[in-house]
């Protein structure tokens, strides 16, 4: 897979759309300009490195997760495994095999 900037544009666009969040609402609680969010998912602009962590701290996902396509929700998805981790073998081995059998 390559990174570019359409990824990043589109990547931002899908994941603030999943958690129904508005561009305007999402620049403004990064504290910047009500139209930021829309620029960078019209290709004006990219953020900074450092505004790129804050979207994904405000996305509540981490940012290797923002790269990883395969995961469609990856909020829910972290959510899951803080959810996850106090359980013990056997309750692991119990909900994987019900999720083997959604697919």
């Amino acid at each position: 897979m390559m990174i570019d900037s359409d990824f990043i544009s589109n990547r931002i666009a899908a994941l603030r759309t999943a958690q129904n969040v508005s561009a305007r609402d999402m620049s403004l609680s990064l504290g910047q300009s009500q139209s930021y969010i829309n620029n960078i998912e019209n290709k004006k602009a990219l953020p900074s490195m450092q505004m790129f962590l804050y979207i994904c701290e405000y996305l509540k996902i981490e940012p290797k997760d923002f790269f990883d396509e395969g995961i469609s929700s990856p909020d829910v998805l972290s959510e899951a495994i803080k959810a996850l981790k106090p359980l013990n073998r056997n309750q692991l081995d119990i909900l994987i095999s019900l999720a083997n059998e959604m697919k």
